[in-house]
């Protein structure tokens, strides 16, 4: 028979409080946590917290079992503030449920189930059968943000794919004489260093590579997480190999195809980089949704495409963008002959246009920064 623990009063406003504490805490885990998700925990005792933690990798402890290390005796009869649902099995470390029915928790208030399969509910029905008071869904949205590319992956195998742009606000992503340094302002440029911080990959094509000589690196003060890798996609062999792509600061991957490859002769290997040659695809070289597939198998979760319209397009006409984050200056550049956001050949009509759920918009230093879902339903 279960014995039955103390049920605690409710206070959203104090629940919510603690919650929000714990997504800052699963913050601490970028560029660390992956391929695990990243995940925050407290617990609070008397309506003080005694335990916080959060997770930092495969191999180190989850948030639960910092937290609970932390609180130590005071976790008894305490509630503890989890975004993720504490899992149940077995894996580089033991499973945190049947640590906190151990620590006596009394109450534990969880943001979302556990996308993954063999979690699936199985942590939160430990729970209960062990007498705890179990609640979820508080602050979903954001935690589940949080989890969004673990999410995709362990579901299909394949990345969390988002495209990210900057243009002035008619939608032009460069000038007439291609010059593009700088639409957005500094804070604009800041955020999308966190966009790089939240992603496993970056991806660029040859014409981006070529005109901007990118590093794709992370610059953000303080910042403790892993470099994200390189991804240049160069068909045709372009892209010289020497430049910020071929530095030391982090890894980079080139795909390309046998033509390409062929044309590069060997100096992309001799810079340090990966080649990965795919079949050739007759009017676009890369078939980009491959290099996608390839990604995802080597537990890449999560991919940022910083490319320009022409790889844009790609990406958007072949179904493999799930999100876009759009930085819109408070500049007009004009012309017809001026490229715009996307490439491409386009969409034939407005009735086949590609749908968007706006998910924010918000202001970032003096541009307009808007967020979107894209959908799959056509």
């Amino acid at each position: 028979m279960v014995k039955a623990r103390p049920v605690h009063d409710e206070d959203p406003e104090r629940d919510a409080r603690f919650m929000r504490e714990a997504l800052l805490l699963a913050r601490r885990g970028l560029g660390l946590a992956s391929p695990n998700p990243m995940v925050g925990a407290v617990v609070v005792s008397d309506g003080r917290v005694v335990g916080e933690g959060w997770h930092e990798g495969p191999g180190t402890p989850h948030a639960e079992r910092m937290a609970l290390d932390r609180a130590a005796s005071l976790a008894r009869g305490s509630t503890l503030y989890v975004t993720l649902e504490p899992c149940s099995h077995h894996g580089r470390t033991p499973p945190c449920a049947p640590a906190i029915v151990d620590a006596g928790v009394a109450r534990v208030v969880a943001s979302i189930q556990d996308p993954n399969p063999v979690v699936d509910g199985r942590g939160f029905d430990l729970l209960r059968r062990a007498g705890l008071q179990v609640e979820e869904g508080l602050m979903r949205r954001d935690a589940s943000r949080l989890v969004a590319a673990f999410s995709k992956h362990v579901r299909t195998g394949l990345p969390l794919v988002t495209l990210k742009m900057a243009a002035s606000l008619d939608g032009k992503v460069a000038a007439r004489d291609g010059s593009s340094r700088w639409i957005t302002g500094p804070a604009a440029r800041e955020d999308a260093h966190r966009l790089r911080a939240e992603s496993d990959a970056v991806l660029v094509g040859a014409g981006t590579a070529l005109a901007d000589d990118p590093a794709l690196t992370v610059r953000l003060d303080g910042y403790r997480g892993r470099q994200p890798l390189r991804v240049l996609v160069d068909g045709q062999g372009a892209v010289l190999p020497r430049g910020a792509l071929f530095d030391a600061a982090a890894a980079t991957l080139v795909a390309t195809t046998p033509s390409g490859a062929a044309r590069a002769g060997g100096g992309w290997e001799t810079a340090g980089a990966e080649v990965l040659t795919l079949d050739e695809r007759e009017e676009t070289g890369v078939l980009l949704g491959r290099v996608i597939e390839v990604l995802g198998k080597r537990d890449i979760q999560s991919v940022l495409i910083e490319g320009g319209p022409t790889l844009a397009w790609s990406a958007i006409r072949d179904e493999l963008v799930d999100r876009l984050v759009l930085y819109l200056a408070p500049k007009l550049i004009g012309g017809t002959s001026a490229p715009g956001i996307l490439g491409g050949t386009g969409i034939d009509s407005i009735a086949g246009a590609i749908a968007l759920t706006i998910d924010g918009v918000s202001m970032v230093g003096d541009d307009v920064k808007v967020e979107a879902n894209v959908h799959r339903d056509r």
